[in-house]
Order: structure tokens, then C-alpha cells, then sequence
């Protein structure tokens, strides 16, 4: 597969990024995940799917035969699909080959501040590390209502203080993993190793050593997080859980991707809808995202697909706003306090409404 160009001046990387990532109705949204990815470096992609119905599956197919993207099944057989995709990832040329590989998700936008905006500035800027851990910044919903076929990173551009989500100061993270990372296996969130024969060269982005609590593969809690502070100097990862209210609702209803099973409630979408802080930074790659949105979209038989799947998520939109229980839980996040749980609580014992 082809290398992507660079956004600000068509440069071409020697990197080889391989973008691994499990999807489920994703269909609207995967032009514009994978056109971004293009923009800042990411060459080859391996995309598992399961039980989808909206056309993502097809979709992919035809990406595959253009070259764009590898697209398997996913192989779970115990529902936890993405673990299983991410062991099932390593026999494959497309990660054995990589140089750096890039496990996210399509709601997750990697926002570099240095150099050209690209993933080889990033690792350049950290010092080219064996990994780099990049914190979350979760953009709010913002009172956008309807499902709009458009670039999600314009239109999502209000988050929480990057340095405290809701009570929090430490933050999830996702993982840029190179070749030579004394790999044990690869987590959702960061890779695994055993912490007692080696200690890899791994940061922030910022280029900083991670905390050792966090690096520390024998940690029975799996720590996915450490404090955000001062960890983004060279990039954040713009993380959009929530987009639509419409969207939202349809996320509820296809459940998680990652396990059978979980609902997406009221708390869900209360901890990730903090609108205090706007952050439009990432508008720098919409130029080159539309672009390159345009030109995968040009493939043979790439638009109607698009189209289709459109279709179906609004389709399934009008579907859900047909039972009485989603009718109630759109109104319930209409009315949801803009605060999350910790905040609300907090908010009310110094006596703020």
C-alpha cells in the first residue's frame, strides 16, 4: 500500500504507520478516520468488523480493493472482540512489517502541534522513542442535535480543560508502539511487556519517561492513565465519544465494540459532554482531510457506499425515535446537567447550581 503525504508540504515519510482498529456501524464516519490517518502519515491500515449493519463491512471491501485497507473478520470467540483482533493483528504483513503501529479507534484524531503536523514529527520531536502514550482531550457534544454528513473535527470544537477531565487529572491514553517495543502483547490503550528485563524508551507526548506506576506491566489494575498536565506539548488526541445527540443514540443502540454487552448511559455521555474549554487547533488539517476525503471518495464505487451507510445511520436514527424508551432517553440528555458526577457533587457542596 501507498504512503501518505504529509499536510503542510507533501513530503513522503520513510515510516512505515500501520493503523489497527476494530469497527462495528461505523460506516458514515470511516472516510474521514481514515483520510485524517492518511494526512498525518499513517500508510497501511488493518480494520476488523463484526456484526455490522449498516454497510461498514462493504465499504471496507472496496477500500480493500482499491489498496486502501486490510479488512478482516473479526476473530473473537468469547465477545472480547477487540483483544482477540489485537493478538489475532500480529500475524499479519501489514503490523509484522511496520515500522510504528497505531492501535485507535475511528472516533480518536491524533492533533500534533510540531512540524509538519505528521506522526514522523511527533517521534522526531520525542526523541524517536520505542512508544509514545498520547493523553485523551474528550470533545463535548456541544448542543448538536442532528446527524450532519460532515467532517466530525469541525464539528465538535469545545472540550473540558485539557489538564481535568471532570475530577480527574490523570487521562486515558492511546499508543504509538515501534517494531523494536519488547512487546508482550498489544493493550487497547498501551502495549504490555515484562517490566523486569527491559525498560524501552517510552514518553509522553511531550518526550518525556511515562510514569513507572502506569509503564508497569505487573500492575494488577492495568493502569491506562496517567496526569495530563504538561503531557501535550507535541500532540493531544482528540477523542469525539460523544458527536451527535442522533449519532449518540445510535451508538447506545449498536452497544460497545470492545465488549458484548454495555450500554452507553446518562453517565457516559455526562463525563465526556464538558464544553468549558474550546480547542479548534485540529481545523489546521481540514484542508488536506477534505482533500484526500475527495479523493478516496472518487474510487470506483467508494461514494455509493459512503451513501449508503448515510443512509442507514439515519435511517436507524428514525428507527430508535419510533420506541418510546429512546424518545425518553434523547430528552433525558437534552435536560442532563453539563456537569459530570464528581463536578455536579462538588458544585453543590460549596453551594454553585
Amino acid at each position: 500500500m501507498g504512503r501518505a503525504t504529509s499536510p503542510a508540504n507533501g513530503a513522503r515519510s520513510d515510516l512505515r504507520i500501520t493503523a489497527v482498529t476494530c469497527v462495528k456501524n461505523e460506516g458514515p464516519f470511516l472516510l474521514e478516520w481514515i483520510a485524517f490517518n492518511r494526512v498525518i502519515g499513517v500508510g497501511d491500515f488493518l480494520f476488523y468488523s463484526n456484526d455490522c449493519s449498516d454497510g461498514t463491512d462493504h465499504l471496507l471491501d472496496c477500500l480493500e480493493d482499491h489498496g486502501i485497507v486490510t479488512h478482516l473478520p473479526n476473530p473473537a470467540s468469547n465477545r472480547n472482540y477487540q483483544m482477540q483482533a489485537l493478538k489475532d493483528s500480529r500475524r499479519h504483513a501489514v503490523v509484522k512489517e511496520a515500522d510504528w503501529v497505531w492501535v485507535a479507534d475511528v472516533d480518536e484524531f491524533l492533533n500534533i502541534h510540531v512540524g509538519d503536523h505528521s506522526i514522523p514529527a511527533l517521534i522526531a520531536a520525542c526523541g524517536n522513542p520505542q512508544a509514545i502514550s498520547l493523553n485523551f482531550q474528550f470533545f463535548a457534544n456541544g448542543g448538536v442535535q442532528d446527524f450532519v454528513d460532515t467532517p466530525i473535527i469541525s464539528q465538535f470544537l469545545f472540550s473540558h480543560n485539557p489538564d481535568i477531565w471532570g475530577a480527574e487529572t490523570a487521562i486515558e491514553v492511546k499508543t504509538l508502539v515501534r517494531q523494536d517495543f519488547p512487546l508482550g502483547y498489544y493493550g487497547a490503550h498501551r502495549p504490555f511487556h515484562d517490566d523486569s528485563k527491559s525498560q524501552p524508551h517510552w514518553t509522553d507526548a511531550s518526550g518525556r519517561q511515562v510514569p513507572v506506576p502506569f509503564r508497569a506491566a505487573a500492575n494488577k489494575r492495568r493502569i491506562r492513565a496517567f496526569p495530563a498536565r504538561g503531557a501535550r506539548r507535541f500532540a493531544t488526541l482528540n477523542h469525539y465519544a460523544l458527536r451527535s445527540l442522533d449519532s449518540y443514540l445510535v451508538k447506545n443502540d449498536r452497544g460497545d465494540v470492545n465488549r458484548a454487552h454495555r450500554a452507553f448511559d446518562d453517565n457516559y455521555w455526562r463525563d465526556r459532554n464538558d464544553a468549558a474549554w474550546r480547542d479548534e487547533s485540529i481545523l489546521r488539517y481540514l484542508p488536506a482531510l477534505k482533500a484526500e476525503m475527495a479523493r478516496l471518495a472518487a474510487l470506483p464505487g467508494v461514494a455509493d457506499l459512503h451513501a449508503r451507510a448515510v443512509r442507514a445511520h439515519r435511517a436507524k436514527c428514525d428507527a430508535l425515535m419510533a420506541d418510546p424508551g429512546y424518545r425518553e432517553m434523547r430528552q433525558l440528555l437534552l435536560a442532563t446537567s453539563p456537569y459530570c458526577a464528581a463536578e455536579a457533587a462538588l458544585r453543590a457542596e460549596i453551594g454553585l447550581t
